[in-house]
């Protein structure tokens, strides 16, 4: 039986968290870690591979922290850093606690970011470096997230997906690391809450460049701390909660979430004739037959049916775009 069922007037805790770490039998850490979540009615996404654990649940404040406990045991997991935010009713549908070549897909399962990633720098003196016109920035998340805000500066790789960011530094690499005097460029990556970043650094380290540096807590931490006078941040960031972005201080933001593609949606594509909630968006229109929209149409009666009942509604699950379990 669960230990911990939440209530109505307890709001869930909602804890985003990784680590790189060694993990020598992953597998064998899944069991155990899947049956505490179902005992203490968990739900959400966490992703356990040699490199280490990636993910975000949601539930009471006890059981979360119950979970937490547990995985703060894992080996290389007693420092890890968490993000809270809470919620006024469960964010997810289910749980899932999978092993998977990588915590997070890049397509480079030799990487060591544990050991290997680049040089943390704190938001607080992130300014400078992205200042300094000795470093090349670099943003290393998809082109959709980067859309919808991104530092003054930075460079945008334009990739659908995070696995598609080695082919492209690989393929700018000459042109991005020459300079005049010889001598190389410093790099400056982020994310949005620090795990591609690291990853990229070490993936830059591991193709030989010596002067690679990436955001301490990713553009979350940077928003949070660095006052919006002083800040170098334009636009708002993409999150993937229901939240959608946020902007300076973490305040919700504008855009909101397409069902059809689960892209952000801006107030102008909501305005569009190709927006209809649930259904379609000016993104994804083109990209989907009648027929997918027919069925988005169903579900989105449906959900709109188990609402007005007050009981929840499990949607079909959607087609990907791109990788969405990350920050």
């Amino acid at each position: 039986m669960p230990t911990d069922t939440p209530t109505p007037d307890a709001p869930m805790s909602v804890a985003a968290l990784y680590q790189f770490a060694t993990f020598a039998d992953p597998e064998a850490l899944r069991a155990p870690l899947q049956q505490l979540c179902e005992d203490n009615s968990i739900r959400g996404t966490l992703l356990l591979a040699h490199e280490g654990i990636n993910g975000t649940i949601a539930g009471s404040p006890n059981s979360v922290a119950k979970v937490l406990d547990h995985i703060r045991t894992l080996p290389d997991c007693a420092d890890i850093e968490v993000k809270f935010s809470s919620a006024a009713k469960m964010p997810f549908h289910r749980l899932k606690v999978r092993v998977k070549p990588e915590i997070v897909t890049m397509g480079q399962c030799d990487l060591d970011p544990a050991n290997n990633a680049g040089t943390y720098v704190d938001p607080q003196d992130w300014n400078d470096l992205i200042s300094d016109p000795d470093t090349i920035v670099i943003d290393t998340r998809n082109d959709y997230e980067v859309a919808v805000g991104q530092f003054e500066g930075a460079l945008d790789p334009r990739t659908p997906t995070f696995s598609d960011f080695p082919a492209w530094f690989r393929a700018e690499r000459e042109r991005l690391m020459a300079k005049g005097d010889g001598t190389p460029p410093k790099v400056a990556m982020y994310c949005t809450g620090g795990i591609r970043c690291e990853k990229s650094t070490a993936f830059l380290a591991a193709e030989g460049v010596e002067e690679v540096y990436h955001l301490k807590g990713g553009i979350l931490k940077y928003l949070e701390t660095v006052p919006e006078e002083l800040s170098l941040w334009r636009g708002e960031c993409f999150v993937f909660d229901q939240r959608v972005s946020v902007g300076h201080g973490l305040v919700q933001g504008s855009y909101k979430l397409c069902h059809a593609c689960r892209l952000p949606v801006s107030a102008e594509d909501l305005e569009s004739p190709l927006y209809k909630a649930g259904v379609s968006c000016p993104a994804c229109h083109d990209e989907r037959t009648e027929k997918q929209r027919d069925s988005y149409r169903e579900r989105q009666k449906q959900q709109v049916l188990a609402a007005k009942r007050g009981v929840e509604h499990v949607g079909a699950i959607l087609p990907k775009k791109g990788e969405k379990h990350h920050v």
